[in-house]
């Protein structure tokens, strides 16, 4: 699971910045890796220690978000 640099509450927020053009980082924390460079993975938020309340399948290139659904 990776997460996103902004910490977004919903799912829509996130999806709403990415239609909105704004660029949106992708990273995967702890030992599994600082990053998260081309590709498909699974993002979560919010950011721990929260509960995570939404989840979504994205596709990553050069770690920056392209798609997500």
């Amino acid at each position: 699971m990776a997460y996103t640099e902004t910490n977004y509450k919903t799912k829509k927020a996130l999806l709403a910045d990415l239609k909105g053009g704004v660029k949106i980082h992708v990273y995967q924390p702890g030992p599994f890796g600082s990053g998260v460079v081309d590709g498909s993975c699974a993002i979560e938020g919010p950011h721990y220690p929260e509960p995570h309340r939404w989840y979504a399948n994205a596709q990553v290139k050069d770690g920056v978000l392209v798609s997500a659904k």
